[in-house]
């Protein structure tokens, strides 16, 4: 195999030419400029450099040989040749890193793990991971509401005895938590989704893993204890083919993937203003549409923007639940309901439907859209025979024990975490992750034995005072056809 120098590829820098040193290995990647999903820009960015430090946080192994062709890969570096790093430097930065770390048993609360995360990711992951769409209201609101509802606690009853373990599909877990489909963990530690996984294990906890997570599935389930619960979050592709490929490689393993999360909520990317911001620190601007050039790609090509290119936004109740019923037998999950109207229809699909998922995507799509809170006010009063078809699930804004039994008490059956546990991630690796998990667990025992529920079958709106919170709530036509209730949908 041919042998470069650092400076010869440094020639190739243009638009015209276009090499990158990753693994050791030159690249040839002038063809694949236009079809990168962030946009040449960024490759263009690197050109003529080694690009592994930001290529391989953010791509799962694999990526280079499903989009290069073989003869894009010209050779290998002479290692000798590339700029000598500053060591010094970087141990003097190591050593004040673990000299500044507390002990991951000191930090007491999501707040502080996410402080602590903060201090040692990089400004571009802070900035993806932190980041929400517009002035970041839903955001922050996925949290406040849970602060506006209040605890009805009872006295005098034997609190020892607490078991928080429930079921997800059927599928038994020791605590009602899952990990929300969060991208690009390794953006945070090297540990990445496959940390999260073993973190979750030791908890019984379940992990809808990202269509765009920095490891294979493959790489993230390796070594998963016998009935740990994944799920697959897909985007679909406008080009389908994309999608039924992976489809197929989630179908080949049963026992880890229980089941399909489809995501709703972002049909379209958010304007994540933070993480928008990133690339113009950087040096590079918006891309422009370009009249028989380039195609404009969304927004000004932040990571939360460049994972959604090529997503497919013309997914229909009567059109994608059938294809997807064509390309995989596992239950499928619907992500990102946000109104009492789309659970109900969610609903009538089922069995094929399983389960749903209240959401607004973290409040990274669309601004002061609602909490999962409101919606689950708006399910209790419009159509309460909907958590009876389906398992109705919630995320966004989850920081205490507490929150999760609230959640419980209104009826969802699984509560989940995202930001919180990739900043456990950048906090501590894998161990950071269980630090998370550590302090949710405990709280949400604390409360249900405060509350006096010996296990989570026990928990109901008895519980809470809603009243608050119930004076926001939709409060117009339920807009609901229940002619034929429950009919089942024809797949």
């Amino acid at each position: 195999m041919k042998e470069f120098d650092a400076a010869e590829v440094a020639k190739h820098n243009t638009q015209d030419s276009c090499w990158v040193i990753l693994y050791d290995h030159v690249y040839d990647v002038t063809d694949f400029l236009t079809s990168h999903p962030g946009g040449s820009k960024i490759i263009l960015s690197l050109a003529g450099q080694d690009a592994t430090e930001e290529y391989d946080p953010v791509h799962p192994p694999g990526t280079l040989e499903e989009n290069l062709k073989p003869e894009a890969k010209l050779g290998r570096i002479n290692p000798k040749t590339l700029p000598k790093k500053d060591e010094t430097k970087e141990a003097s930065s190591s050593n004040e890193a673990a000299l500044g770390s507390p002990p991951l048993e000191s930090l007491m609360n999501l707040d502080e793990i996410e402080e602590e995360a903060t201090k040692k990711i990089s400004q571009k992951c802070w900035a993806y991971y932190f980041s929400a769409s517009d002035d970041m209201k839903s955001k922050s609101f996925n949290n406040t509401v849970y602060r506006d509802i209040l605890l009805r606690p009872r006295v005098f009853l034997d609190c020892t005895q607490c078991d928080t373990s429930t079921s997800f599909l059927g599928h038994p877990v020791g605590i009602p938590l899952y990990v929300s489909p969060a991208a690009m963990a390794r953006l945070a530690h090297p540990d990445g989704e496959r940390g999260i996984a073993q973190a979750a294990a030791k908890f019984g906890a379940a992990q809808i893993i990202s269509n765009n997570a920095s490891m294979t599935p493959e790489q993230i389930v390796e070594g998963a204890p016998e009935g740990q619960v994944f799920g697959w979050q897909i985007y679909v592709q406008n080009q389908r083919e994309k999608s039924v490929t992976m489809l197929k490689r989630i179908n080949a393993m049963p026992k880890h993937f229980k089941f399909i999360c489809l995501t709703l909520d972002a049909p379209v990317p958010g304007k994540r203003e933070l993480d928008e911001k990133g690339n113009f620190d950087r040096g590079l601007s918006v891309q422009a549409a370009k009249p028989g050039g380039e195609e404009k790609r969304p927004g000004g090509g932040g990571v939360g923007q460049q994972l959604f290119w090529g997503t497919a936004a013309d997914l229909t109740w009567e059109t994608t639940l059938p294809w997807l019923a064509e390309h995989t037998d596992l239950p499928i999950v619907l992500k990102g309901i946000q109104t009492h109207e789309d659970a109900y229809l969610a609903a009538k699909y089922a069995p094929h439907v399983k389960a749903i998922i209240l959401s607004n995507h973290g409040g990274r799509a669309l601004d002061t859209a609602p909490p999962a809170v409101h919606t689950l006010l708006e399910i209790r009063k419009y159509c309460p025979e909907v958590f009876s078809k389906v398992e109705v699930w919630v995320d966004g804004g989850i920081k205490r024990g507490t929150d999760i039994v609230k959640a419980l008490c209104l009826g969802a059956k699984g509560v989940g975490i995202g930001r919180a546990a990739l900043f456990g991630l950048g906090a501590g690796g894998q161990a950071g992750v269980e630090r998370t998990f550590e302090i949710l667990a405990a709280e949400m025992a604390t409360c249900m034995r405060l509350l006096g529920a010996k296990n989570v079958s026990e928990l109901g709106p008895r519980f809470i005072n809603t009243r608050r919170v119930e004076r926001d709530i939709y409060d117009g036509e339920p807009g609901l056809d229940k002619r034929g209730l429950w009919q089942r949908a024809k797949l």
